[in-house]
């Protein structure tokens, strides 16, 4: 089998318990196989929770949810030590952060002091305690999840956390068929039930190798940084896409590009996902008259427009 027939798989058991938003399926797992994080920003009861456990079933890779709140610590979520009186020596006790898997639910919660104990095992995926350092275990999957409505009793995160996430996209709403089908289920364990394991976490790595290998011809590479480039000097917008962001886009990229069975990135990888992986780094001059995420898509639509796409 090979990586694309691979992800089809995968996809189409996540899809058993994750009906009619097969986009935040796919993108996702685009996520998963480029080495990065997803943020989840929508309305509670869209399916953000199944999603996660559907994908963890499905590659068998272990899962823990985290529920943030105002008064979790570090210690809550990164683990602590603990003294031993019949060995006379510390003993480290993970916390919940050691899983494949992890869903941060409603991370914005957290208060910042919390939120910044995600910094480190984001991009290094590890947690450093008291001078020892834990790897954390791998492929390591964060998706966090918070709501775009509610704000009272939130601490927005700050941007270089959201820089951290390679994706932040809604899930949406399934269609009215799918929707039906949700209806009549009695729960969602009942649904997740149908999720058959076909591949491994050893098999993620894999992929997330193949798609470290996968072509980006120098001109597409251009065409990323040019449309990093053109959002800095977007009049609209105070700051713009950082390197990381451009790193992000280009292993996105090749991830996508090893999802439709390409050896080779083409321009319309980065199109498809630019608006997935920048517009939630993008941050206003003035206070935009839309949505954030409307005014981030508007630019980022006419960054699309200026910059000449390589042929």
């Amino acid at each position: 089998m090979n990586a694309a027939d691979q992800i089809r798989s995968i996809r189409r058991e996540v899809q058993r318990a994750v009906l009619g938003v097969d986009r935040a399926v796919d993108l996702a797992l685009t996520a998963l196989i480029a080495g990065g994080h997803i943020l989840f920003e929508d309305v509670p009861g869209v399916g953000k929770t199944v999603l996660a456990q559907a994908l963890a079933r499905a590659i068998q890779a272990s899962f823990r949810r985290i529920q943030f709140t105002s008064d979790m610590l570090p210690s809550d979520i990164l683990g602590v030590h603990i003294w031993r009186p019949d060995t006379q020596a510390f003993e480290f006790r993970e916390g919940p952060i050691f899983a494949h898997i992890v869903l941060a639910d409603e991370i914005n919660r957290a208060s910042p002091k919390t939120q910044s104990a995600l910094l480190e095992v984001m991009a290094e995926h590890q947690v450093s305690l008291d001078h020892r350092v834990y790897p954390l275990p791998r492929p390591f999957f964060l998706m966090a999840t918070q709501n775009p409505i509610e704000f009272q009793g939130t601490f927005p995160l700050p941007e270089s956390q959201m820089d951290r996430f390679m994706m932040c996209i809604p899930v949406g709403y399934p269609d009215p068929q799918a929707e039906s089908h949700i209806l009549l289920t009695p729960s969602p364990e009942r649904l997740l039930q149908q999720v058959r394991p076909v591949a491994t976490t050893q098999d993620v790595l894999t992929l997330q190798a193949a798609a470290e290998q996968i072509y980006v011809h120098p001109d597409v590479l251009q065409y990323v940084v040019q449309l990093a480039r053109a959002t800095r000097r977007h009049p609209q917008v105070l700051l713009g896409i950082s390197p990381r962001a451009g790193k992000h886009m280009v292993a996105a990229a090749r991830a996508r590009a090893l999802m439709e069975g390409r050896p080779y990135v083409t321009p319309d990888d980065v199109q498809a996902l630019c608006a997935p992986v920048w517009a939630h780094r993008l941050i206003p001059r003035m206070p935009p008259s839309t949505s954030p995420a409307e005014w981030a898509q508007r630019v980022l639509q006419d960054v699309l427009q200026q910059v000449p796409v390589p042929v």
